[in-house]
């Protein structure tokens, strides 16, 4: 993996990745907004049945040589039995049986870093087997990687207008036509921004600041000029779109003086960010004795934990979060009457069925989310698909406008087992292994039993503790942090994160022994979910 390439060399290699964002850009732009947004959700749950099995017929079975085909074909399943399981029993009864049957994907799988392996038969795959042939008219999105590696995600305009249904009823429920929104989010490569501007001006809404987390380092000079090339487009179409406003390093008391302004002229704001970032902000008011009352934070990307909701709310201030991932889409809003972590599930997009299983890096019984796309819009065809997710699913008994539009189920208790989420930065567990197995030891010394990466809730912003062996004579703990932060930069996701966690002083190297899981396990990716603190080191 070679740095990002600068000056002519940067504009050689990244022009066609930011022109096919543009192009995405404008076709969305030239689209307009859901008309009937309440009928469009009411007839996606009355057909989500017959949506997925035409979906599935289109887009899996017409290919014999897709993954899913050779599945149902080891699983002695075809499309008319499917269609007919489907029918009498249900989607997700048969979808139970079609994962007892072997039809499903894990997320290495999906990812391809594990070969598919069904019935003693290997099953080639890559990430872009399961991309969605169906998609037209799409908008593009790479996540936090480099430009040299990673999976682009075609998101589907019609993907992105029917969002916009889910952000509708959203703004019902908060009353947000009534509030100033701020963005407190990063710049590119992330476009998560960039979207939720345009679509919330889209709907008649305002923005009125757009802060970001990252994009001060030298080397992001052409992630701040696309950005700006975005803005300049988004005003062309008379969208009062602000350009971003760069926060200085570790310092959220902008954001909060901002709204502190704000309050202080009779307007309360909407804060999209992730959830530290919100208790990053909240923790600047309380610092600074700032007035950020009746403030709402719409969050997501990570586990929105007790403590975190309670340091938000002793500002007066409100917080509540959503389920979000760049290959399924929303999966589901919280809903004004739901507290902590939990979502209304948007159940005419996704299915999604659960299984008990071990959690690879922390050793506990976890109920993994298995997810499957309805809709023909959706960037990928998922059946029995897991994130690396695990959770809840139950009825909802909220009275709510979730509830009204027929959102009934919720998923609660959602956090991450297989991958890293810290401050709504995704990486997967098995790429950062060889960082913490492979390119440490070569790097710094030691062996690939002498690092440990923790990844912990903090009262105020989830944190990485990246924990070195005493084997191993450190000269300089930050050293090895600089050294870790430029091997996460190669990875897939790695680009955004390891601004961000510069940004934020997010990782804690200490020269101490290893954490041991209670079965007596010594994982190098150490993930501890809410509430499981009671590890011990070795």
């Amino acid at each position: 993996m070679h740095p990002a390439p600068r000056g002519l060399a940067w504009l050689k290699a990244g022009t066609r990745d930011y022109l096919r964002i543009l192009s995405g850009m404008h076709d969305y732009l030239r689209t307009s907004p859901p008309a009937r947004w309440e009928s469009a959700i009411r007839d996606g749950l009355a057909n989500r049945e017959s949506r997925f099995l035409e979906t599935v017929r289109r887009g899996v079975f017409v290919n014999p040589e897709h993954p899913y085909t050779k599945m149902f074909r080891l699983a002695g399943c075809g499309y008319g039995d499917l269609e007919e399981a489907v029918r009498r029993d249900g989607l997700e009864a048969a979808l139970e049986a079609l994962h007892r049957q072997g039809v499903w994907l894990s997320h290495n799988e999906f990812k391809g870093g594990e070969t598919i392996v069904r019935s003693g038969e290997r099953i080639f795959s890559t990430p872009n087997s399961f991309a969605n042939p169906l998609v037209e008219g799409k908008t593009e999105s790479i996540s936090g990687g480099s430009r040299s590696k990673g999976t682009w995600t075609r998101i589907s305009t019609a993907q992105r207008i029917h969002e916009e249904a889910y952000h509708l009823l959203n703004n019902l429920e908060f009353d947000l036509a009534n509030r100033c929104h701020i963005m407190v989010r990063p710049i590119l490569p992330s476009n998560t921004a960039i979207y939720q501007c345009l679509r919330h001006l889209r709907l008649g809404g305002r923005v009125d600041r757009w802060f970001s987390i990252s994009g001060l380092r030298d080397d992001s000079a052409h992630y701040r000029i696309a950005v700006n090339i975005c803005v300049l487009m988004a005003r062309g179409f008379r969208l009062a779109m602000p350009f971003p406003s760069y926060l200085p390093p570790n310092d959220f008391a902008p954001v909060a003086e901002w709204i502190a302004q704000r309050r202080s002229e009779g307007v309360d704001c909407a804060v999209w960010s992730t959830v530290s970032t919100a208790v990053r902000v909240a923790e600047a008011a309380l610092e600074k004795n700032l007035d950020i009352q009746r403030a709402l934070f719409l969050t997501g990307d990570e586990t929105l934990t007790a403590a975190k909701r309670a340091r938000v709310e002793a500002t007066g201030a409100r917080i509540y979060t959503r389920y979000v991932t760049t290959e399924l889409g929303p999966i589901g809003f919280a809903c004004s009457q739901m507290k902590g972590n939990r979502v209304h599930l948007f159940r005419d997009s996704v299915a999604v069925i659960t299984h008990r299983r071990p959690a690879p890096f922390s050793g506990a019984e976890v109920n993994s989310l298995l997810f499957t796309t309805v809709t023909p819009w959706a960037p990928y065809i998922f059946i029995n698909t897991e994130m690396d997710d695990c959770g809840i699913v139950e009825p909802a008994f909220c009275k709510c406008a979730f509830t009204a539009a027929g959102f009934i189920g919720q998923i609660r208790d959602v956090y991450s087992f297989g991958k890293l989420t810290g401050q709504g930065m995704t990486l997967v567990g098995s790429d950062v292994l060889r960082v913490l197995e492979e390119a440490l030891p070569r790097r710094v010394g030691g062996g690939p039993g002498d690092y440990q990466l923790v990844e912990r809730e903090g009262n105020s912003q989830t944190r990485l503790e990246l924990r070195v062996s005493p084997r191993v004579k450190l000269s300089s703990t930050a050293a090895v942090g600089e050294c870790f932060l430029e091997e996460v930069r190669k990875l897939y996701g790695g680009a955004l994160a390891a601004s961000v966690w510069t940004y934020t002083k997010g990782v804690d190297v200490v020269s101490a022994e290893p954490l041991v899981t209670p079965a007596g396990k010594v994982l190098s990716l150490h993930l501890l979910g809410p509430g499981r603190e009671s590890s011990h080191a070795s």
